[in-house]
C-alpha cells in the first residue's frame, strides 16, 4: 500500500509539472499570437509579427519555432530595428503547401516583403532557418542588405556522395506536448539546452507540420540540393555568429564557410551552445556594427 501511495504521489507530481509547464507555454504563445498578422501568398497563408522601427530585419526561425521564436531573436531590439518574424511553412499561422520546397518558402517571403512595402532588408536566421536564408541571399541579392547567420546549418565543404537518409529532425510521433515534455530532461545532455526551452516549443500541435517538413526537407536540402548552396557566390555582406560548443549546428562547417564567403565577418564564442547563452551583449555590439557598415 505504501509503495502504491508513493507511486501515486510521483505520478501526481509529474502531472502537475506537465500541466504547469504547458499552461506557462500556452500563456506565452497566446501573447505572441495576438501580435500576429497574416497575408495570403501564392503558397497559402503566411503569418508574421512586425514590430519596431529602424532598419528592417526579416527573421527565419529554426525547427520547432514559429513567429514567436523568430521574434524572440531580436525582440529586445525593436527600439532600433523593425523586426519582421514570419512563421515558415507549417508553423503557427502559416500553411503547408502541397509538395512544398525550400525555394517556395523564399518566394513566399518575397511576397510578404512586397505586401508590407519593404524593398530591401537584412535577413537573420537561426538553426534550420539558415538554409532558407542562404537561398534567399543567393536567389534575391537585390532584396538583401546583409545576411546574419546565428548558429545556423551549412553545407559540407565537398559535395556528399549520396542523398541524406532518414529524418533530420524529431519524428512525428513525439511532436506532441506530452511526449516532448517527457524527453525534455534529455535536452541538456543531447542538445546542450536547458529543459526550460520546452516552454518555448509548446504547443506542438501548432508546429507539427513545420517540424516534419524541416526534418524531411529543409534540414536535408544542403545535402540533397548541394549545388544550390555555393556560398562562395553570395553577393551580399554576411555575418556569421556561432558557438564552438554548439551540439546541433556544426561549428567546423561555420568556420570553413566563414573563410570562403567573399564578404564575411565572423565571431565564434567558446561557450553558449546552440542558443549562444551569455553572449547577448557582444552579439548586439557586433550586429550593430554590421548594420552600420551595410545599411
Amino acid at each position: 500500500m505504501t509503495v502504491l501511495c508513493i507511486l501515486g504521489i510521483i505520478v501526481l507530481a509529474l502531472m502537475i509539472d506537465f500541466f504547469t509547464v504547458r499552461k506557462t507555454a500556452m500563456d506565452r504563445f497566446f501573447v505572441y499570437k495576438a501580435k500576429a498578422n497574416s497575408i495570403y501568398s501564392s503558397y497559402g497563408q503566411i503569418s508574421y509579427i512586425d514590430e519596431g522601427e529602424g532598419e528592417p530585419f526579416l527573421v527565419f526561425h529554426g525547427i520547432t519555432g514559429g513567429y514567436d521564436q523568430g521574434f524572440d531573436v531580436l525582440s529586445g531590439r525593436t527600439a532600433d530595428y523593425r523586426v519582421i518574424a514570419p512563421s515558415r511553412f507549417g508553423y503557427p499561422g502559416s500553411d503547408m503547401p502541397k509538395d512544398a520546397t525550400l525555394d517556395m518558402q523564399v518566394e513566399a517571403f518575397i511576397e510578404l516583403l512586397d505586401v508590407i512595402g519593404i524593398e530591401k532588408t537584412f535577413v537573420v536566421a537561426t538553426s534550420a532557418g539558415g538554409a532558407v536564408a542562404q537561398r534567399f541571399a543567393l536567389m534575391y541579392p537585390e532584396r538583401c542588405k546583409g545576411l546574419v547567420l546565428y548558429c545556423s546549418g551549412y553545407p559540407a565543404a565537398e559535395k556528399p556522395a549520396k542523398p541524406a537518409e532518414g529524418m533530420a529532425g524529431p519524428p512525428k510521433a513525439i511532436c506532441n506536448d506530452f511526449a516532448m515534455w517527457m524527453i525534455s530532461p534529455l535536452f541538456k545532455p543531447i542538445m546542450g539546452m536547458d529543459r526550460s526551452v520546452i516552454k518555448q516549443i509548446m504547443p506542438l500541435k501548432e508546429r507539427r507540420a513545420g517540424i516534419v517538413f524541416d526534418g524531411d526537407v529543409v534540414n536535408k536540402d544542403h545535402t540533397d540540393h548541394y549545388d544550390n548552396y555555393d556560398l562562395k557566390k553570395i553577393k551580399v555582406p554576411v555575418l556569421i555568429i556561432h558557438s564552438e560548443d554548439d551540439k546541433l549546428a556544426d561549428s567546423k562547417k561555420a568556420k570553413y564557410w566563414s573563410k570562403e564567403i567573399p564578404d564575411c565577418t565572423s565571431v565564434f564564442f567558446l561557450g553558449g551552445g546552440h542558443l549562444m547563452t551569455g553572449n547577448s551583449e557582444e552579439i548586439n555590439n557586433v550586429l550593430d556594427g554590421f548594420v552600420e557598415k551595410n545599411k
